[in-house]
C-alpha cells in the first residue's frame, strides 16, 4: 500500500491534554487512582474536549519537577507534537511550609537498611507538624517556583509557539501533618499571577474551585486531597480555560 494511500485511511489523530502535575491531579477521596481513571480531573477535560490525555504526576512533585518530567520523561515528548494544551498542574506542595530540607525528604527513600529508613520517616513524620508552625522555609520558594515553570513554558515555546499553556495558582489544605498551616499560598499566588501577566499564560484557581470540599472535610480524609466533586469543579474551570485559550490561540493566528 502507497504512503498515500494509508494516509488516506488513517484517520487524524486526536489532540493530547499533556498534564504536567503533583498527585492531585489523580488522588480520590480514598486515595491514588490510575492515571485513566475516568472520575479525576485530567480524564474528564479530556473527554469532554473530544481529546486524548496524557497524565505525568508525582506525589510530592513541585514545579522543579515539572520542569524536570518535561525535559526527560519520553512521554512528555512524545506528547508535545500532539498537544491541544499543556496544563502546568504543580504549585501545591511548592507553597506547604518545610521547616525540614525538602532534599531531606525526598532522600528518606533511600535510607538504608529498612528499619534505619522507617526510624528516619517515622521521625520526620513526628517533626514536621511540631515545626509547621513556623510557616517558613517552604518546600519551592515562590521565585523558584515560577522560574522552573518559565523555563517549561520557554521549552514549549520554542517547540510550538502556538501550543496554548495553562498555569494553575495553589490548591487549599487543612491537613494536620502541616499543622493546618499554608501561609505560603498568598506570596506563591502574587508570584504566580505576575508570571502568568507577563506570559499571558491563563489561570485555573484550583484553592477557588475545591475550597468547599477540602475545608468541609468531604475530601480525602488527609485534608490535602480532592473528593470526586472538586475534580469536576477544576474540570469544569479548566475546559473553559483550554477552549477560551484556543479560541485566543485561532484569532491571533488569522
Amino acid at each position: 500500500m502507497s504512503s498515500e494511500a494509508v494516509d488516506a485511511v488513517t484517520p487524524d489523530p486526536k489532540p493530547v491534554l499533556l498534564v504536567l502535575a503533583d498527585s492531585l491531579a489523580y488522588y480520590g477521596p480514598k486515595g491514588g487512582l490510575p492515571a485513566d481513571h475516568p472520575l479525576i480531573w485530567p480524564s474528564l477535560v479530556a473527554r469532554e474536549l473530544g481529546w486524548d490525555v496524557e497524565l505525568i504526576a508525582r506525589i510530592g512533585w513541585t514545579s522543579r519537577d515539572l520542569y524536570w518530567a518535561l525535559i526527560q520523561d519520553p512521554r512528555a515528548w512524545a506528547a508535545v507534537p500532539r498537544a491541544g494544551a499543556v496544563v502546568f498542574a504543580t504549585g501545591g506542595m511548592d507553597s506547604l511550609p518545610s521547616p525540614l530540607p525538602t532534599a531531606l525528604r525526598e532522600q528518606i527513600r533511600y535510607v538504608r537498611p529498612p528499619k534505619l529508613r522507617r526510624i528516619v520517616r517515622d521521625a520526620y513524620g513526628w517533626i514536621q507538624p511540631k515545626l509547621s508552625p513556623l510557616g517558613w522555609p517552604v518546600a519551592l520558594p515562590p521565585r523558584v517556583s515560577v522560574d522552573y515553570l518559565e523555563k517549561a513554558r520557554a521549552a514549549l515555546a520554542y517547540m510550538r509557539p502556538e501550543l496554548p499553556v495553562i498555569g494553575t495558582l495553589p490548591s487549599v489544605h487543612c491537613s494536620d501533618a502541616y499543622a493546618k498551616v499554608h501561609s505560603g499560598r498568598d506570596g506563591a499566588v502574587a508570584a504566580v499571577r505576575a508570571w502568568a501577566e507577563g506570559h499571558r499564560v491563563p489561570l485555573v484557581d484550583l484553592g477557588d474551585a475545591v475550597r468547599e470540599n477540602v475545608m468541609s472535610g468531604a475530601g480525602n480524609p488527609d485534608g490535602i486531597h480532592w473528593g470526586f466533586p472538586a475534580h469536576e469543579r477544576v474540570a469544569a474551570a479548566m475546559v473553559a480555560t483550554v477552549t477560551a485559550a484556543q479560541g485566543r490561540r485561532a484569532a491571533e493566528a488569522v
